[in-house]
C-alpha cells in the first residue's frame, strides 16, 4: 500500500501525521518506508541528520541514473526507511514543467522498489504543485488530514478536485483511504461541531481514529523524534498507534 498524505492547507498536521504513521507501522513489524516530498523536510530532520545525507529525493527524481538504493536511509527505528528531501526540491516543480512524463517521476522510481515494502507514506507539501501530483500518482491511496476547527474544509474542495482529476487521467486506481481529525480540542463546541460536519461530508471514509490536539505531540519533532520514542506512554502516541492498526485492517 503506497498512501500520500495531503492537504495544501497547511497546520492540519500532515508532517506529523506521517511521520507518526510510519512509526506505528514499522513498531508493528511491517516494512515501511517513508519519502519525504515537502521542501521543507521536515519528516527527515525527525528520523535522520541530514548533514550527512548524499542523495535525496530531488536528486533521484532529477537523475534517471541514479538508482534509488543510493537514496533511501535507514533510521533508528526497525523496519523503518526513510527518501530524503531537501530545500533543493523546491527547484524541482519549475524544472519539471513541460517535461513529458513530468508526473510520473516518484511514481517511476517507487514501481521498481515497492516491493521491498509493506507501506510507503508519501508527505508531501501544502500545495497542489507538481510535487503533490507526483505524489498523488505514485500512490494507492489518499490520506486527507483535517483539522477540527471552524475553517476545517477551507481547500478541500481544491484537493478533491485535484484527486478526480489524477484518477481519471494518470491514476485510475487511486482512492482515498480515509480522512483524519487532527488537532482535535474536544473540550470545544466548535471542534464538536467540526467534526460531526467533517462526518457529514465524508461519512465512513472519516478513520474512527482521532488525533487530540497534545503538547507531547508537537514538541517530538523539535526534539526530531516521532511520539513513539519521544513521549511513548502520551495520548498521541495511543492514538497514532490506533490509527495505523484502522490501516492494516484496511488494507
Amino acid at each position: 500500500m503506497i498512501i500520500t498524505i495531503a492537504n495544501q492547507k497547511g497546520g492540519v498536521g500532515k508532517t506529523t501525521s506521517s511521520i507518526n504513521i510510519s512509526a506505528a507501522l514499522a513498531f508493528l513489524g511491517y516494512k515501511t518506508l517513508l519519502v519525504d516530498m515537502d521542501p521543507q523536510a521536515n519528516s527527515t530532520v525527525s528520523f535522520i541528520d541530514p548533514h550527512t545525507v548524499e542523495y535525496t529525493v530531488y536528486d533521484l527524481l532529477e537523475n534517471n541514473d541514479l538508482e534509488m538504493e543510493k537514496v533511501v536511509h535507514g533510521t533508528s527505528i526497525n523496519n523503518l526507511s526513510i527518501l530524503p528531501a531537501s530545500i533543493a526540491l523546491a527547484k524541482l516543480e519549475s524544472k519539471m514543467i513541460g517535461e513529458i512524463d513530468g508526473h510520473f517521476r516518484l511514481k517511476d522510481k517507487i514501481d521498481g522498489f515497492k516491493f521491498k515494502y509493506d507501506y510507503i507514506i508519501i508527505d508531501t507539501p501544502p500545495t497542489l504543485g507538481l510535487i503533490t501530483i507526483n505524489s498523488l500518482v505514485a500512490a494507492t491511496h489518499l490520506l486527507i488530514p483535517i483539522q477540527s476547527s471552524y475553517f476545517a474544509l477551507e481547500g478541500t474542495d481544491d484537493l478533491l478536485e485535484t484527486f478526480d482529476k489524477v484518477r481519471s487521467r494518470s491514476n485510475p486506481d487511486l482512492v482515498i483511504l480515509g480522512v483524519l481529525v487532527t488537532m482535535h480540542d474536544r473540550r470545544t463546541v466548535i471542534a464538536k461541531d467540526s467534526v460531526a460536519h467533517i462526518r457529514q461530508l465524508f461519512g465512513n471514509k472519516v478513520f474512527k481514529t482521532i488525533i487530540s490536539r497534545n503538547v507531547r505531540l508537537e514538541e517530538s519533532p523539535a526534539y526530531k523524534e516521532s511520539i513513539f520514542t519521544f513521549a511513548p506512554n502520551s495520548k498521541g502516541a495511543e492514538e497514532y498507534q490506533k490509527l495505523a492498526k484502522e490501516i492494516v485492517k484496511y488494507g
